[in-house]
């Protein structure tokens, strides 16, 4: 079964905003949780699939979370590549009509959007946005 949601303008800048929302929410913590608390973070949105519809492979991604997001906890470019990892999961879902919340065809392809940000602030150290709680954490910038 495929998706045949359809996604639109206002769809891509909602997805958007939810990650705003949650880059400016964890810039107000400081390191180490920040760094703790993203990791825990890819390791749930691992598990946010478990009866997706993909059978065995739901527990081979999960397994792949959990194992990025343990690396995670040392370095935030595992976070980044998490959520780069559940963007292409949320597409695989998206296509196979099997999106994250059943009752919202199109919550995967926004999902997807909204990865894609956090990934790239991961990407770049997870530094806060309102310059508050102090520089990127010793671990993560190779220190």
């Amino acid at each position: 079964m495929q998706s045949q949601a359809a996604f639109s303008f206002p769809h891509i800048v909602s997805a958007l905003g939810v990650a705003v929302v949650w880059i400016a929410a964890f810039s107000l913590l400081r390191e180490p949780m920040r760094h703790k608390l993203s990791a825990i973070m890819i390791a749930g949105a691992g598990a946010a699939y478990p009866s997706g519809g993909l059978g065995k492979w739901e527990l081979v991604a999960c397994t792949a979370f959990t194992a990025v997001a343990y690396k995670g906890l040392d370095d935030y470019r595992f976070i980044g590549l998490g959520w780069v990892m559940h963007t292409c999961w949320d597409l695989v879902h998206h296509f196979n009509g099997h999106p994250i919340i059943p009752f919202a065809p199109d919550s995967s392809a926004g999902c997807a959007i909204c990865d894609l940000l956090l990934a790239a602030w991961y990407f770049l150290g997870a530094r806060s946005i309102f310059g508050l709680t102090g520089t990127l954490h010793r671990k993560s910038a190779g220190v």
